[in-house]
């Protein structure tokens, strides 16, 4: 595959080249496997210098074979000259097995990003940290600009004994900073950490959890039976729960009128592309926010997790990945 050097387009007015986000290549500078089945990707600018800064917890978009996967940024750094990801090895592949294979020093990779739905909250006096599994690496960027900052955190790191990926990086912040580490091997030690943690945190404290979907459940039930405000329980999901078929609806396209019908089982994401309409996309679940589109009138029924309650009270816009309603007009 031949990927193009970025050219003076990327880089709108007087903006430098280290402020790109958009498609371009990047080169992998270093590889290594924290365990058996994660591969450690760093990857730097492949015309040289400094990359485009990002919020902890952000994430980039890769290109790995005939797919476009989210791989979520490990660091913290203020003036980032270089990226670094992990990637789990995945049995249905998913781009992951194409990654593994295929990343070599000097492999051109295209990149999109940084984007960010998990960003910290700059005002938080403490925050709790829950990482399950290949979880820990946006919670890792988390910690890592706690530490670099002053602040401090507890963090839960749920992981099955073999497949620890970074725990030796969160260890030696725990040995270091105002952070305590909490590991956890098993369902029962992990639902008593979140438990404990949540019924101890001081005022002003916010929480972050990434895994997988049943130890989300898991933290969002504990957090509202400790009578946690929504607003201070924040997720980020690498998958989803498997939805209902829902039920059949139309959309109207407010451009050319044109009325489009969504059986059950079928996404609108899925009729707008058989119809000709383009909408930017990536995971299909509801979980990476980059097939949101605006909603002019309707009612919604959202089932994704990226929009806000505010958002979604406010009926303006949908993921059409996974979210249906009735008598929808969009935007497009």
């Amino acid at each position: 595959m031949t990927i193009s050097e970025p050219s003076a387009s990327h880089f709108p007015g007087h903006l430098h080249p280290a402020y790109a986000h958009g498609i371009r290549s990047m080169e992998v500078a270093a590889l290594s496997y924290p365990t058996d089945d994660v591969l450690r990707i760093t990857l730097r600018a492949a015309h040289g210098g400094a990359l485009a800064p990002y919020q902890p917890g952000s994430h980039i978009i890769i290109t790995a074979g005939d797919v476009r996967n989210a791989y979520s940024l490990i660091g913290a750094d203020l003036n980032p000259h270089r990226y670094e990801i992990s990637v789990l090895r995945t049995p249905d592949g998913n781009g992951s097995s194409w990654l593994h294979a295929h990343s070599k020093i000097g492999t051109l990779l295209e990149v999109e990003g940084p984007r960010c739905l998990f960003p910290p909250v700059t005002n938080q006096r403490h925050a709790l940290l829950v990482a399950g599994g290949i979880g820990v690496t946006p919670v890792l960027s988390h910690a890592r600009a706690i530490a670099r900052s002053g602040g401090s955190a507890d963090i839960i790191y749920s992981y099955r004994a073999g497949h620890a990926a970074h725990l030796d990086d969160l260890r030696a912040l725990a040995d270091r900073t105002n952070i305590d580490l909490i590991e956890t091997t098993t369902v029962a030690e992990t639902v008593t950490a979140l438990s404990a943690c949540f019924a101890r945190q001081p005022l002003g404290t916010h929480a972050y959890a990434c895994g997988p979907p049943a130890m989300l459940e898991t933290y969002e039930q504990i957090a509202e039976s400790a009578g946690w405000p929504s607003a201070r329980v924040h997720s980020e999901r690498f998958t989803a729960p498997d939805l209902d078929p829902g039920e059949p609806f139309t959309v109207q396209l407010a451009s050319t009128g044109r009325i489009i019908e969504v059986p059950a089982g079928v996404s609108l994401l899925e009729r707008l592309l058989d119809s000709g309409v383009k909408v930017n996309n990536l995971c299909r679940q509801g979980v990476c926010g980059e097939c949101r589109i605006p909603v002019l009138s309707g009612t919604l029924h959202h089932r994704d997790y990226v929009l806000t309650d505010a958002e979604r009270e406010s009926a303006q816009s949908m993921m059409c990945c996974v979210s249906r309603g009735t008598d929808i007009e969009v935007d497009l």
